[in-house]
Order: C-alpha cells, then sequence, then structure tokens
C-alpha cells in the first residue's frame, strides 16, 4: 500500500473512532435521562439500571449471535480473572448515573465524571495497568485534568 494512501486511511480511521467516541459520549446523558425517567416509573434506581442492562444484554446477545459464534469465544476465553468484573463497574455507573442525573442534573454529573475519568486514566496509563500503554504522568497533564476539575466546579456553582 502507498504510504499517502496508508496515511489518508488511517486519518479516516482515526476520524471514525473520534466520530463514535462523541456518539458514545453524546449518548451518556441521554440515557441518564431515560434511566431517570424509568426510575421514577418503577421507584428504584437499582430496579432501573437492571431494566436498561437487561435491554442491552439482549441487544447485544442478538448482535452476536448474528455476528459471530459467542458461544465458543466466551468457552474459549482465557485470561486473568479481573477480566470478568468490567459488568460490575457499568453496572454501577449506570446507577451512579440514574442518582446523580436526577439530583445534579446531566451537565454538574457529566462534568465530574469526565473529570474522575481523565484522572483515572492518568493513573492507569502512568502503570500501565489492566494492559494499557505506559504513559507517565506529567505536569502538563496534571495542569490538564486540574482544568476539567475547575470546570466540574464551575458547571455545578452556575
Amino acid at each position: 500500500m502507498d504510504l499517502g494512501v496508508k496515511a489518508a486511511y488511517h486519518c479516516r480511521m482515526k476520524s471514525m473512532y473520534i466520530l463514535i467516541a462523541m456518539v458514545a459520549g453524546f449518548l451518556v446523558p441521554m440515557q441518564a435521562g431515560i434511566n431517570v425517567r424509568l426510575k421514577q416509573a418503577v421507584g428504584d434506581a437499582a430496579a432501573s439500571a437492571l431494566v436498561s442492562f437487561a435491554v442491552g444484554t439482549v441487544v447485544l446477545a442478538l448482535w452476536c449471535v448474528f455476528t459471530r459464534p459467542i458461544v465458543r469465544d466466551v468457552l474459549a476465553a482465557r485470561g486473568p480473572w479481573w477480566m470478568w468484573t468490567g459488568g460490575l463497574f457499568g453496572a454501577f455507573f449506570v446507577a451512579a448515573t440514574i442518582l446523580l442525573a436526577e439530583k445534579v442534573g446531566a451537565g454538574a454529573m457529566l462534568a465530574w465524571i469526565i473529570a474522575s475519568q481523565l484522572m483515572g486514566g492518568l493513573i492507569l496509563d502512568h502503570f500501565g495497568a489492566f494492559g494499557f500503554a505506559v504513559r507517565e504522568i506529567s505536569p502538563i497533564r496534571v495542569f490538564g485534568v486540574g482544568l476539567l476539575v475547575l470546570g466540574a466546579v464551575i458547571v455545578q456553582r452556575f
């Protein structure tokens, strides 16, 4: 493949990934709002998170059934024990957004979540935890996260 064609392909792919990230990010407050409405209907944040996960599980199961032999893939999976805990964190995240969106609003909820995600990301990168490439914490990266924390404070207060 020609070097210019390869570079253009990688640029398009990177742009597609950024677009997917932006759509996913935009959907988080929508999901929280939808789940808050569900909580109001069923009366409990954990129950509405359960329903949300159940619907998501059904959709993902159908996707996997139609696109790949999931049972064989899951049965053949090998790795550390903690690789199975992602759903636990996802469940906490969804339940927390249901609680927070209703109490502090979508903007403040997301401001604090994003700031804390970047804090966690810096730490995970620094130590290369869970298979991330090692990328040491630098003063400028800490400054960037500090700006996000300041932004979260501003969004929360005003």
